[in-house]
């Protein structure tokens, strides 16, 4: 026994939609990580301003910033890691602002992000040479704070080295535009 005209007009109508579906989803995906992509440097000066911010302030009580300035110490104070991350992306993503087209393909952007981002490298890693060079004080607590810590620095060495990856990116993606639309890269 066959199927009917109808079983069969039935099953490929489903069979489309389904079809239908999986290609919107598919686009509908590609699209948004074409967004991703595009502003991924704006998202992760973003990330880069919050996340050490955060992870210090759930490292310490919630105090007022001028009471850790004003006890600053190299060797114990962790205050100056989340600075050093806001000033750093407040300045990628100003000099990001200001450059457009051309500008990304070469020149200042790539420049000032691998300037910014390597010099807070070695900050953060002669910091974090001072900071685990110590030993821990032996308080109960201290394999708390320590993961904390290494997360603090680790947090924000990963997202230098984010900055630089992703200026790369967008001045070679800014490149092979200006070479497909045949534009002077020069001029």
């Amino acid at each position: 026994m066959g199927f009917s005209k109808e079983e069969i007009s039935k099953s490929r109508r489903f069979w489309s939609s389904l079809w239908r579906g999986i290609k919107t989803v598919f686009v509908l995906f590609t699209m948004f990580l074409s967004f991703l992509l595009v502003s991924a440097p704006i998202f992760l000066a973003v990330a880069d301003a919050l996340l050490p911010s955060a992870l210090l302030h759930r490292l310490y009580a919630p105090t007022n910033l001028s009471s850790h300035l004003t006890n600053y110490d190299f060797r114990h104070s962790l205050i100056d890691i989340p600075l050093i991350s806001i000033v750093r992306s407040a300045v990628i993503l100003c000099v990001y602002g200001l450059c457009d087209g051309p500008k990304l393909s070469r020149g200042p952007y790539l420049m000032i992000t691998m300037i910014c981002s390597v010099s807070s490298l070695i900050y953060v890693s002669l910091k974090a040479a001072f900071v685990f060079g110590e030993p821990v004080n032996g308080d109960g607590g201290g394999s708390y704070f320590r993961a904390a810590e290494v997360a603090l620095f680790l947090s924000s060495s990963v997202l230098a080295i984010g900055h630089i990856v992703v200026a790369y990116r967008t001045s070679c993606r800014e490149r092979r535009k200006l070479l497909v639309f045949k534009i002077d890269i020069e001029a």
